[in-house]
């Protein structure tokens, strides 16, 4: 199977997330944390390119659209899972409160954000049986536009814990923006079910 320029840049996507792991828990690589928030940035703007590509070339098949949400639910689903393993990326010091509640408002968001997303895949599976087109959504690209950038930001911040006023600045950036996302998550979600409610609607 011949595979096109957009596909193998969401098969490279698929690569990194491995990379981006690893890089991110091993902690004798020098700012590790740093490295992998570059690695992650890098896949996330594959995602841009290949979507970019294949509509302006006319390269869009049938595996890219089985792999590319694949890719991206994987590499922010990822990334949003092992931040939670690092408390110093939610910041409790810097909006005093515990770690354990930083844990909990962290994790919460970070549910929302996947159950939106499984909740979408199921919708588009629906439509996809019935052969309906379904109109993109712009609030859903500024939702991941958000969250990626929130996911660079903590990244980042991990490593800067030992410069307080750097450190204070990313983490309050970070998570205002992440709280953004999340909000954009929800009305997403919904505008998107909204916009496409004949999916749902049974044929006589």
């Amino acid at each position: 199977m011949k595979m096109n320029l957009p596909n193998k840049l969401t098969l490279i996507r698929i690569l990194l997330i491995p990379i981006f792991t690893a890089i991110f828990f091993i902690e004798a690589i020098p700012f590790n944390h740093v490295i992998s928030a570059g690695v992650f940035a890098l896949a996330a703007f594959t995602d841009f390119l290949d979507g970019y590509i294949a509509r302006k070339y006319n390269l869009v098949t049938n595996l890219g659209k089985f792999l590319d949400p694949i890719a991206d639910k994987a590499l922010v689903s990822t990334a949003l899972i092992i931040l939670i393993t690092n408390p110093v990326a939610m910041g409790a010091t810097v909006f005093g409160i515990t770690v354990e509640q930083a844990v909990m408002i962290f994790s919460i968001c970070v549910a929302v954000i996947m159950i939106r997303e499984l909740m979408i895949s199921a919708f588009r599976m629906i439509a996809a049986k019935r052969n309906l087109v379904l109109a993109a959504d712009k609030i859903g690209k500024a939702k991941t536009f958000t969250t990626d950038i929130a996911i660079v930001i903590l990244l980042v911040a991990i490593d800067l814990v030992a410069y307080n006023l750097a450190y204070s600045i990313l983490i309050w950036v970070g998570i205002v923006i992440f709280i953004i996302a999340t909000l954009l998550t929800v009305v997403s979600g919904v505008n998107y079910i909204v916009k496409n409610k004949e999916v749902l609607v049974d044929n006589d």
